[in-house]
């Protein structure tokens, strides 16, 4: 399978008005000579209606940690946390804990 980031992805489907289901999502994507990498990508999403680029983001699958660098803490905090059926664990919403944002002062 070709890899792709979620930069990537969201690139590809910049034209896309949302609301948008899958199936416009990789219209778009496909009109806009996306690469076998983005299109395996969406296809992999969940078939729901998506609100935002930000929904689209947290539901591809891409290989872990590679856009967004999280913390030990931060990790483990995203495998204790539940999301959408589909959604990446890795892109899950993770606060930085107090120590982490106490030392970045």
């Amino acid at each position: 399978m070709a890899e792709t980031n979620v930069h990537e992805v969201l690139k590809a489907i910049s034209d896309v008005s949302f609301p948008a289901g899958k199936d416009d999502l990789e219209q778009v994507a496909q009109r806009s000579g996306a690469s076998p990498g983005v299109m395996a990508a969406l296809a992999g999403i969940p078939p729901e209606e998506y609100a935002n680029k930000d929904e689209v983001a947290r539901s591809v699958r891409t290989p872990a940690d590679t856009d967004i660098p999280h913390s030990a803490a931060q990790k483990a905090q995203q495998a204790r946390k539940g999301g959408k059926p589909g959604l990446s664990q890795h892109l899950r919403d993770a606060e930085k804990p107090p120590v982490e944002r106490e030392l970045e002062e």
